[in-house]
C-alpha cells in the first residue's frame, strides 16, 4: 500500500503537493522491560520467550544492533505469534512474526514489507495476507484462512524508521533504500543466528508497491553480507527468492503507462474522456525523453525532480479527477487518499490502548503512512534511482524473482511492470523475452497470465487491484505456495 497525500504514485513526488508534516509521536517507554542482560549466546528456540517482557538478543558482529522480542498471543492463536523491536542505537524498528500453521519446524521463512515509502506493514498484516483481518476496530480481529502463514513463517516489518510503530529517540531517520537495507540485513542475521531452528531454511523477501524498490536492494545487502557471516561463524542466510507485488521498480518506465491505463482498454474500458486523453498523449513522449535524459542517462537531481513533478502531475491529476481509485480501476475511491475504509478501521484498532499493551509498542499514536518518511525519501529522489540492476544481479546469482501484478491496479500497473521485465538485461533475457504470456490456473480456472525463464517470473492476477492478497486471497496464496515450493505457476 502507498501513502496519504495527493503527491503520490508509487512514492511521494517532491514538488507535486506540499507535504503535511505530522506531529511528533509520543514515546511511551524509552526503557522497555528486558529480561536481565542482553543475550549474546544463541537462544535456540522461541519457546523460551516471555509474554510479559522482551528478551534482548545481540551478536558481537553487529555491535550497533540488537533485537527485542516477546510472545504476543493474538491474531492467530493456533500458532506462535511474536512482536518486537530492532534496536539500532537510538532507532527502533517494530516487527511482527508468525509461525507457520503447517509446520514451523520445516517451512520456509517469508519477510513482508508494505511500500510508501512510509507505509506500515500493519496494513499488509491486517488487511491483506496476515493470519487475521480487522473489519471493525471495536470487534477486534477475525480469522483469515488464506493467510500466507498457511505454509510459511512470516515477518511483517514496519520499516524504515518512523513507519507504523517504529520510532527514533532523537529524530534520526534514513532517506534512501540503501541505508534502510543495512538495518534489515543486520536484523535478519541476528534473528537467524539466535533461533537455530530456522537456519538454512529458504528465505523469501516479499512486499508490494514501493517494495519494488526496497526488496531488490534488501536482497542484495543480505546476499553480500553472507561472506561476513561465514567469517564470523554465523550460518549464512539461504536467500532463495524475492516476490514483488505491483511494484515500483522502474519509475520512468511506469509513469507513461498511467496514460495507457486510463485511456485504453489495457485492462478495462477507458475511464477518461477523449479530449483529456488526446491532450495527455502529446505529453507522454516529452516525459519519456525528459526522464531518460535527467534521471537515467545521467542523474541530475534538479532536472530529474522537475521531470518527475511535471510528468506525474500531468498524467495523475486527470485520473484523480475522475474519482476512480488509483489502486483499482474498477472502483471509485471510498475514503481519504488511500481509498479504503478498511484502513481506517486498522488505524483505529492499532490505536486501542489494550492492543498496544498486548503488542508491547512504545509510541502512543499509530498511522498507516508517514508523510515525514515520504518527504525524506522524496528529497533524495530515491524512487527515481530504480532497482532493475539489483534484480538482474540477483538473477545471475541464482536468486529467483517473482513479479506479480493485479490487472486492475492503475498506479503500479501491469503494463509498466511487464515493460521493465522485458527490457531487463541479464543472462536469461533472450529466453525470457521469447516466451509468450500463457495462462496460469487454479482448479482449472484461469487466474492470470505468466511468463518465466531461469528463475525469473512475471505474472498477472486477473481482476485484482494494487493489493493482490486483499482482492484475490485464494489466488495469491496458491501463487505463493507454488513459488515457495519451486513449482511453475
Amino acid at each position: 500500500m502507498l501513502f496519504r497525500t495527493a503527491a503520490i504514485a508509487c512514492a511521494l513526488f517532491a514538488g507535486f503537493k506540499p507535504v503535511v508534516v505530522e506531529a511528533s509521536q509520543t514515546v511511551l517507554n524509552l526503557a522497555p522491560s528486558i529480561n536481565a542482560a542482553t543475550t549474546f549466546a544463541p537462544v535456540g528456540t522461541l519457546d523460551v520467550l516471555s509474554e510479559s517482557s522482551f528478551t534482548a538478543l545481540a551478536h558481537p558482529e553487529f555491535p550497533a544492533y540488537s533485537v527485542r522480542i516477546k510472545k504476543s498471543n493474538f491474531c492467530d492463536k493456533s500458532v506462535g505469534a511474536y512482536t518486537g523491536y530492532i534496536d539500532i542505537e537510538a532507532r527502533h524498528i517494530f516487527f511482527y512474526f508468525f509461525e507457520s500453521r503447517n509446520d514451523s519446524d520445516t517451512d520456509d521463512v517469508v519477510f513482508w514489507t508494505n511500500g510508501g515509502p512510509g507505509c506500515s506493514s500493519g496494513v499488509g498484516l491486517f488487511m491483506e495476507l496476515g493470519p487475521c483481518r480487522v473489519v471493525n476496530a471495536d470487534n477486534g480481529t477475525v480469522h483469515h484462512k488464506e493467510s500466507w502463514n498457511s505454509n510459511a513463517n512470516v515477518f511483517f516489518v514496519d520499516q524504515p524508521i518512523g513507519v507504523g510503530f517504529s520510532y527514533a529517540d532523537y529524530g534520526e531517520f534514513v532517506s534512501t533504500t540503501e541505508e534502510a537495507a543495512k538495518d534489515i540485513a543486520a536484523f535478519v542475521a541476528i534473528f537467524f543466528a539466535h533461533f537455530s531452528k530456522f537456519q538454512g531454511r529458504g528465505f523469501h523477501l516479499s512486499g508490494e508497491s514501493y517494495g519494488g524498490r526496497y526488496l531488490p536492494v534488501f536482497a542484495a545487502e543480505i546476499y553480500d553480507q553472507n561472506p561476513r557471516l561465514i567469517k564470523a561463524g554465523i550460518p549464512p542466510i539461504n536467500l532463495t527468492s524475492v516476490m514483488i507485488g505491483n511494484g515500483m521498480t522502474d519509475t520512468p518506465t511506469l509513469i507513461p503507462t498511467w496514460y495507457e491505463m486510463q485511456c485504453s482498454a489495457a485492462s478495462l474500458p477507458p475511464v477518461q474522456d477523449i479530449k483529456t486523453c488526446v491532450a495527455m498523449k502529446a505529453i507522454v513522449p516529452r516525459c519519456k525523453k525528459w526522464m531518460k535524459e535527467s534521471c537515467q542517462d545521467q542523474f541530475d537531481l534538479i532536472n530529474c525532480n522537475a521531470a518527475l513533478s511535471f510528468c506525474s502531475e500531468s498524467i495523475m491529476t486527470p485520473y484523480r479527477n475522475t474519482g476512480f481509485n488509483i489502486y483499482d480501476l474498477s472502483k471509485k475511491c471510498e475514503s481519504g487518499d488511500l481509498c479504503y475504509v478498511e484502513i481506517e478501521e486498522i488505524v483505529k484498532y492499532l490505536n486501542r490502548k489494550d492492543v498496544q499493551a498486548l503488542l508491547g509498542v512504545e509510541i502512543s499514536k499509530y498511522q498507516s503512512c508517514s508523510d515525514n518518511v515520504g518527504r525524506d525519501f522524496s528529497l533524495t529522489l530515491d524512487m527515481m534511482k530504480g532497482a532493475t540492476e539489483y534484480v538482474s544481479a540477483l538473477l545471475d546469482r541464482d536468486v529467483r524473482v517473482l513479479i506479480y501484478v493485479g490487472t486492475y491496479d492503475w498506479v503500479c500497473n501491469w503494463l509498466g511492470n511487464e515493460a521493465w521485465t522485458l527490457a531487463l538485461e541479464w543472462s536469461g533475457q533472450a529466453e525470457f523475452t521469447s516466451q509468450p504470456l500463457t495462462e496460469w490456473k487454479i482448479d482449472g480456472k484461469r487466474a492470470g497470465q505468466t511468463r518465466h525463464a531461469k528463475g525469473f517470473t512475471f505474472a498477472t492476477v486477473d481482476a485484482a487491484g494494487h493489493m493482490v492478497p486483499y482482492d484475490k486471497p485464494k489466488e495469491s496464496l496458491e501463487m505463493v505456495r507454488r513459488w515457495i515450493a519451486g513449482q511453475p505457476l
